[in-house]
């Protein structure tokens, strides 16, 4: 119990310095897919530099919450890693209902992040607004009834008691039910970070994009802000999959904090590969991913109460 405090503050740490690697490691996982040798790993934190040394320039037409929003969505996105980055790892960490601030926090961001679209009174980022909420109409029941669905079986309603009821012989017993949370996981995962098969977040096509275009009038330290939030909001759903997919392991602690930190490396390889062998869908058919991670979380509730029934 003494080292819980050293064990929290490492694991937040860690994401806060790493997760700007994410990224970077799904795009040299897509390079080598392409045959090219890609940017280094440094490249995001480079960018961020780069853009820290830069000056503002804000349109007539936007009000103070354009301005105050890429800070206030860094500040959730840090609140809501402090609480997910050490669930798991350090005993005793978090509070009963957490599961529910943290989903809070994350539509907090989100919605900070359309009205500073809007506020812009762009056309286009009017649309890549739009099409964010589409997503999240979709994406969000998914994370609640997939959190609910942990909560039920490990009979705790707060991540650091989810993660720690679920030992390797729960699922031996509803392992259908957390494996079909699991894969839902990795769909929000894409979904409401702007991967393919959803948005394409190298396009610089303003009628195609989601997430880039509702950020085209911000720049300088804002944009850095902004870029930092979305690498930390990758590595946040990230933790969420990763720290699932390693509860039957038994790990526990440092080797824990190390097999999270190495899972987050293979899950970026993985969200890499997937981008380069698939293409992105049709605006009318990207929410079916969406709605079938919907059902898949339904399903798992299902078999959850037949197991604790």
């Amino acid at each position: 119990m003494t080292a819980t405090p050293a064990l929290a503050a490492a694991s937040i740490l860690s994401g806060l310095l790493l997760a700007p690697l994410t990224p970077a490691v799904i795009a040299r996982t897509k390079a080598v897919f392409a045959g090219r040798r890609g940017a280094p790993l440094s490249q995001p934190y480079r960018d961020l530099a780069k853009l820290l040394r830069k000056g503002w320039v804000f349109s007539r037409t936007t009000t103070g919450l354009f301005r105050a929003a890429p800070v206030l969505v860094l500040a959730c996105g840090a609140a809501a890693l402090a609480m997910t980055a050490p669930a798991g790892i350090a005993p005793g960490w978090g509070f009963a209902g957490d599961m529910i601030l943290f989903a809070y926090l994350l539509g907090t961001a989100r919605f900070l992040t359309v009205a500073a679209a809007l506020d812009t009174g762009s056309s286009f980022e009017g649309m890549g607004a739009s099409r964010e909420v589409l997503y999240s109409a979709l994406a969000e029941p998914a994370l609640i009834t997939g959190l609910a669905v942990l909560a039920r079986i490990s009979g705790s309603s707060s991540l650091a008691g989810i993660y720690a009821g679920l030992g390797a012989d729960v699922w031996m017993s509803a392992g259908a039910a957390v494996l079909l949370v699991l894969v839902s996981f990795l769909i929000v995962l894409l979904a409401e970070n702007s991967r393919i098969p959803f948005d394409d977040p190298n396009t610089h096509l303003e009628l195609t994009m989601v997430h880039e275009v509702m950020v085209l009038d911000v720049s300088g330290p804002d944009l850095a802000a902004v870029e930092y939030g979305a690498s930390l909001r990758l590595w946040l759903f990230g933790t969420l999959a990763v720290r699932l997919a390693l509860t039957p392991s038994g790990l526990g602690g440092w080797e824990l904090l190390a097999a999270s930190i190495g899972g987050m490396l293979l899950l970026a390889v993985l969200v890499g590969t997937i981008e380069s062998v698939t293409a992105r869908l049709p605006l009318l058919r990207a929410p079916l991913p969406l709605a079938a991670a919907v059902a898949l979380t339904v399903l798992a509730y299902v078999l959850a109460a037949r197991f604790l029934g």
